[in-house]
């Protein structure tokens, strides 16, 4: 259930901006007969998809937000990271490596089940989780600050559980130094 949660919040963002991208090529499923009968040979002539440019400039939010990714989603009551958010911050540790003067602050947030205080300390430990990972990764801490935000700054709307899912997050944004 994590992952369609996952999937859905991405398609949700993709959704509100989405890109040009190439669809995967299709694969041939069709058996293969051997056949002993001799065969003419043919030429095959294959075409090939015009090369697409991509308008995102690197080291851009969009690059980021796009190419990268910019939130980790957790488990009701929870802050502990699962492989997925380790791949995203993984990326996000690889490409802040490729922009040293880009600062980030992340912002834990929870969804709006629980007291206002809990929640506040439940974002602040979501947020602290990603930063110590990205630590851990490599990225100096002090290009990284933390913010809760608990739930006041919910992403979805809704009193029901794919809104929760989407609400329980860790996002990372940037404050300095991306270009344009």
């Amino acid at each position: 259930m994590h992952t369609f949660l996952k999937v859905t919040a991405a398609a949700a963002l993709l959704a509100t901006g989405a890109c040009a991208s190439q669809p995967d090529p299709v694969k041939d499923t069709t058996p293969v007969v051997e056949n002993t009968t001799p065969v003419e040979e043919k030429t095959e002539v294959v075409k090939t998809d015009p090369v697409v440019t991509s308008s995102i400039a690197p080291g851009s939010l969009e690059d980021f937000r796009v190419n990268v990714g910019e939130r980790v989603y957790f488990d009701l009551d929870q802050y502990r990271l699962d492989t997925e958010d380790q791949e995203i911050l993984k990326r996000q540790a690889a490409w802040l490596a490729s922009y040293p003067n880009i600062r980030i602050l992340v912002a834990g947030n929870a969804d709006e089940r629980g007291t206002r205080e809990y929640n506040l300390a439940l974002g602040e430990r979501r947020a602290n989780a990603v930063k110590e990972y990205l630590v851990s990764l490599g990225v100096s801490a002090s290009r990284v600050d933390t913010v809760s935000y608990g739930k006041e700054r919910p992403l979805a709307a809704g009193s029901d559980d794919q809104s929760w899912a989407l609400n329980r997050n860790g996002w990372t944004q940037i404050v300095s130094g991306a270009t344009s």
